[in-house]
């Protein structure tokens, strides 16, 4: 179903596109230039989880992240995102690792999607890191 556009979902993912980060609400609402409530803003990244434009995961915070799709193929395609997250203890970032994984499961189980968290040290802060030593 195609949804009206307002300005606080524009906004919303305005943010989304400029951070290029997974994002938590708290995160996301620090950013936005206009005042919007929590229920509105979760109403709008909940919406746009259902029609494919965002995906949400729980990170080890507890806290729910959420992250742009991208290359998910077409609106009328099941959306799996069957990878990692990443969350950088040193400048805080939290991003989809894109390549894709294969889980092996017992005999008789099977695989319809995932999600898993990591936690440790961006590329960034590491390649900071050895400049400094």
């Amino acid at each position: 179903m195609k949804r009206r556009s307002t300005a606080s979902k524009e906004e919303v993912l305005a943010v989304l596109k400029a951070e290029e980060t997974a994002m938590s609400h708290d995160m996301l609402q620090s950013k936005l230039s206009v005042s919007m409530d929590r229920a509105t803003i979760y109403r709008i990244l909940n919406r746009f989880c259902e029609d494919g434009q965002v995906h949400k995961f729980v990170g080890d915070d507890g806290k729910q992240y959420f992250a742009l799709c991208i290359n998910c193929g077409d609106e009328t395609e099941h959306h799996h995102h069957n990878h990692f997250h990443f969350k950088c203890l040193e400048c805080g970032k939290v991003e989809c690792l894109r390549d894709e994984v294969e889980v092996s499961l017992p005999k008789g189980y099977v695989t319809r999607s995932f999600n898993g968290f990591i936690s440790g040290v961006c590329a960034g802060c590491s390649s900071l890191k050895k400049g400094e030593e």
